[in-house]
Parts: structure tokens; C-alpha cells; sequence
């Protein structure tokens, strides 16, 4: 029997891979020696000129050698991207005194959801082990951490192609919770369907109302599909997967279809090409932030009635140069035509602007208080 011409160059790549991956170890533990260096010297965990001309040097460097410029530019943001993590983790738990090596995280939906690949991408930065709950609702999440059946609670809040989550925003209305953490999971829709099965074949999808938002125009080209509405798209998958009919298809992510065991028919279809998800990160009690790190701040506010009230009151964050990233407004229930504002803002919450600006609107809105602030997620190297 002739030998595989393959096996001896599959042997060199995987040595290679194993070489590869000890020195990127080696550059992560570098990355821990330079941020107790940044903590003693109290120098920002982000250089975002440092990183511009690091992967530029590298571009040119990858030239002389073949190399792609978009595949070492995407490359060296995921490796950075990495290192910033590793460093604000290692500076937040010695500021917070955190000790929690093991966490509950409470999400919405079974295995397998946006929900829960979101929890599971926090626990891998900030945890060494997760005891995962999910749940079938947005409140019940806010209900067990309230309660202290868990630590932590992920929650999804907005999305680059549907908007705001209007459930969220209404519950953090009337919770004593606080935001300690944002993330920014990549959402990459798929029709999934059991093994076998032919795209030609669906007459029946399965998903969560946000999926079939975000990829309206792609169902306007199966105008013959029956749509059902589901409260997860983990629950969706679950659902196609013990009905094993070759006509029925969920809307979901890859991974989670993976689990239930059906198969990618269709991928990459949303209306929005970059179809990003923001969750947030509840807990009981806040975070300190540290001013190395870039931080957001949270707030709700509400104003009076009377002409130009909101504008004025955003004027005194112009006036003390806070950048205001998100504004969002939603009805106070109970009070017909009134509006709560929930506002992100860039800074940490014990800058000197802000602590001015806040007392300000304080002085002048009927209600102000602050969600929380934490670590900003908008980590990635520009070009």
C-alpha cells in the first residue's frame, strides 16, 4: 500500500502550528510583565499610535515574505485585541480586588444562542470557569441576578442592523443592577436544517423575531416560507433538530447548529453585510474602572417638558468635551407621553468632566442616575 505523499508535509505544518502557538504563549506573557510595568509607571493600557505603526512595520516586514497585508492586518488586531484584554483583566482585578475565579452567568435561551456564545466569550476573559443558566427571558435574567441565583447577567442591547432592543432598556428602568461590561459579538446568520437536507427543500423556518429583522430581504426570495416565531434561536434549533423533517429549517448561528447536529444550508445573509451585536454585562454591585483604560458611562436621565429641555441638557456634556456614543429613548410606563433618555458616554466616571457634567444635569433634569461604568469594548487596532 503506497504511503501518503501528504503525511510528511502534514507532519512539518503541525510542528510548525506547535511552534506558532508557543510563541504566541511567549508574547502573552510578555503582554503581563508590560501591563504591571503600565501599572507602577501609570501609563494607559492602549497606544492605539504604537499599534498603527506596529502593524504597519508588520505589512511591510510580511512583503518580503509573500504575505497578505489584509491577513496580517486582521491577524495582529485578533493578536492585540488579545493582549489589550489580557492586560485590562490583570489591571481591573487588582483595582476591584477580584478574587472570583468561578461565576454563575444567567442568558437568554438554551445552548447554542447568540445569547450564550456571548457568555461564554466574557467567561474566557474574565473567568477561569462558568456555571452557565439559561433562561427563557430577559426579565427572568434581570430576576436571578437580583436575587443572587447568579453573579452575572449578559444581556444583547442593541444591533448594528435591527437597532435597539427596546426589552432591555424598559427593564433597566426599574432595576437596582449595574453595568459592569460590554461586548461585541460578529453575528453571522445561517439557515440550518438536519443532514441531507436541500435549501429547495424548506417550507418552514424556525427562529428569534431579531434574526428574521436582520435578514428580511433574504426571506423575500422564499416569499412560500412559513414563518415561526421562537424565543431563541437555540430554542429554534432544538426545535428543527427533534422535529428531523428534511422541509423545516432554523435561523441561527453555526456553532449552535453544531450542537443540535444540522447543517449550514445558507450562510452570510443579513441585511447588513457587518452584523455586530452589543451585549451587556449586569451585576450587583458596580466596578471601580481604572483611568488607564478607556471607559464608558451609562446614564438615565429624564427631563422636563418644556421646549429645548434635552437639548440643553446635552449641551452640558458638549461643554465639558464628553463624547456622547449612543442616545436612546423610551417611553416611562405608567406616563403617558413622557420619555426616559438612557445616553452612553465616553470617560470614566470619576473624571473630573464627568463628575462636573453629572452634577450639571443633576441640577437640571427631574431624574438622573448612573447605570454604570466599565471598560469600553472598543478595543480593535485601527488603520
Amino acid at each position: 500500500m503506497a504511503t501518503n505523499p501528504l503525511l510528511s508535509l502534514r507532519d512539518k505544518i503541525n510542528k510548525l502550528d506547535k511552534t506558532l502557538l508557543e510563541l504566541i504563549a511567549q508574547r502573552r506573557q510578555l503582554s503581563t510583565q508590560v501591563i504591571h510595568t503600565k501599572i507602577e509607571a501609570n501609563i494607559p493600557v492602549r497606544d492605539i499610535d504604537r499599534e498603527r505603526s506596529l502593524i504597519r512595520t508588520l505589512i511591510n516586514e510580511g512583503k518580503d515574505y509573500h504575505l497578505d497585508d489584509i491577513f496580517i492586518k486582521r491577524l495582529y488586531q485578533l493578536i492585540i485585541e488579545d493582549s489589550v484584554l489580557l492586560q485590562q483583566k490583570i489591571l481591573q482585578e487588582k483595582l476591584n480586588l477580584s478574587t472570583i475565579t468561578t461565576a454563575k452567568v444567567a442568558f437568554l435561551g438554551p445552548k447554542g444562542s447568540y445569547s450564550h456564545s456571548a457568555a461564554r466569550r466574557y467567561a474566557s476573559t474574565h473567568l477561569d470557569e462558568m456555571i452557565e443558566l439559561s433562561c427563557s427571558t430577559f426579565k427572568e435574567i434581570f430576576e436571578q441576578v437580583e436575587n443572587s441565583a447568579v453573579d452575572y447577567g449578559i444581556l444583547p442591547i442593541e444591533n448594528s442592523s435591527s437597532g435597539s432592543i427596546n426589552e432591555v432598556y424598559d427593564l433597566l428602568q426599574k432595576t437596582n443592577l449595574h453595568i459592569i461590561g460590554e461586548l461585541s459579538l460578529p453575528i453571522d446568520h445561517c439557515v440550518l436544517a438536519i443532514q441531507n437536507s436541500q435549501l429547495e427543500q424548506i417550507d418552514t423556518i424556525y427562529s428569534h423575531p431579531q434574526p428574521f429583522q436582520q435578514c428580511s430581504n433574504f426571506l423575500e426570495n422564499y416569499p412560500h416560507w412559513k414563518i415561526i416565531y421562537c424565543d431563541s434561536t437555540s430554542s429554534a434549533m432544538e426545535t428543527v433538530a427533534k422535529l428531523n423533517q428534511p422541509n423545516v429549517a432554523a435561523m441561527g448561528n453555526k456553532d449552535g447548529g453544531e450542537l443540535y447536529g444540522l447543517q449550514v444550508l445558507e450562510h452570510n445573509f443579513a441585511n447588513q453585510k457587518e452584523n455586530i451585536t452589543r451585549f451587556i454585562v449586569l451585576a450587583r454591585q458596580p466596578i471601580e474602572v481604572s483611568d488607564q483604560i478607556p471607559a464608558k458611562t451609562t446614564i438615565l436621565m429624564k427631563t422636563g417638558q418644556q421646549a429645548g429641555a434635552l437639548v440643553d441638557a446635552l449641551s452640558v456634556l458638549r461643554n465639558h468635551n464628553i463624547v456622547m456614543t449612543k442616545l436612546e429613548s423610551r417611553p416611562i410606563h405608567g406616563t403617558p407621553w413622557e420619555e426616559m433618555f438612557y445616553i452612553d458616554l465616553q470617560g470614566n466616571i470619576h473624571s473630573y468632566e464627568m463628575q462636573t457634567a453629572l452634577k450639571e444635569l443633576a441640577s437640571m433634569t427631574l431624574y438622573t442616575k448612573v447605570l454604570g461604568c466599565y471598560p469600553s469594548d472598543s478595543i480593535v487596532a485601527a488603520m
